[in-house]
């Protein structure tokens, strides 16, 4: 068999390869929406730094529907599990495309901004029992272990992401969840958490057959070893 044969063979094994993994993902149950899927790229991209791709499933996210500011809180509260860098690098990258897709004519839904609620009295009370609602379980003050080793990091849990991120109307606490799911799954490392935001995500409503889109959704746009970690929790459910 001629070098140049095997060449082409080779290639439209490559092709076929290629063509079947795509046809696989298009033609795969699903059971997300349309925008919930775009929830799920953004969340990994912006996860894992990969601010080209990320642009992409921006541009996507509002093309689907998503208004303006759901898309800014979505990258706002991602700083609470993959860091402030991050985050700014993906609000950035946003405000870039919003920028270009007015500048080309696009009109976007701008959507409801975040208002800050009144100011309870006690803001950690406040986190505690949106926690509570999202666990179904109760809450001790301070959180055993980790917040009586360290109380700071528990007032910071309660007081800011659950009491003032979570409080915020723009996204529903499914979505939120949806968020901060594919975020985990997209990160080596937190399976810990990962498995409590999935027992959370249920709370919810997300199912498992969602979950196990958000686990194709990661291998398209993560890798397969990230979605399989997410995988073999769903497999324990």
């Amino acid at each position: 068999m001629s070098k140049s044969l095997v060449c082409v063979l080779l290639l439209v094994f490559l092709f076929n390869s290629t063509f079947m993994k795509a046809q696989e993902f298009k033609d795969h149950n699903r059971v997300l929406s349309l925008q919930q899927e775009k929830i799920v790229a953004i969340s990994a991209l912006t996860a894992t730094g990969n601010l080209e791709s990320l642009k992409s499933a921006l541009n996507a996210g509002l093309d689907a529907g998503l208004s303006v500011e759901e898309i800014k809180e979505i990258l706002v509260q991602l700083y609470a599990y993959c860091g402030f860098p991050r985050s700014l690098n993906a609000i950035s990258a946003f405000m870039a495309v919003v920028e270009k897709r007015k500048a080309d004519g696009i009109h976007d839904k701008q959507g409801k901004p975040a208002v800050l609620k009144k100011e309870p009295k006690d803001k950690y009370e406040q986190g505690r029992k949106v926690l509570e609602v999202l666990t179904k379980t109760p809450q001790e003050k301070p959180a055993p272990g980790f917040g009586e080793f360290a109380p700071r990091i528990d007032a910071f849990l309660k007081e800011h992401l659950f009491a003032d991120i979570f409080e915020s109307e723009v996204l529903t606490f499914r979505q939120r969840e949806l968020v901060t799911i594919s975020t985990l799954s997209a990160m080596p490392g937190v399976v810990p958490q990962l498995q409590a935001h999935i027992k959370m995500g249920m709370n919810t409503g997300i199912t498992e057959a969602e979950l196990g889109e958000v686990a194709v959704l990661i291998e398209k746009f993560v890798s397969a070893t990230q979605a399989n970690s997410l995988r073999d929790i769903i497999a324990k459910l």
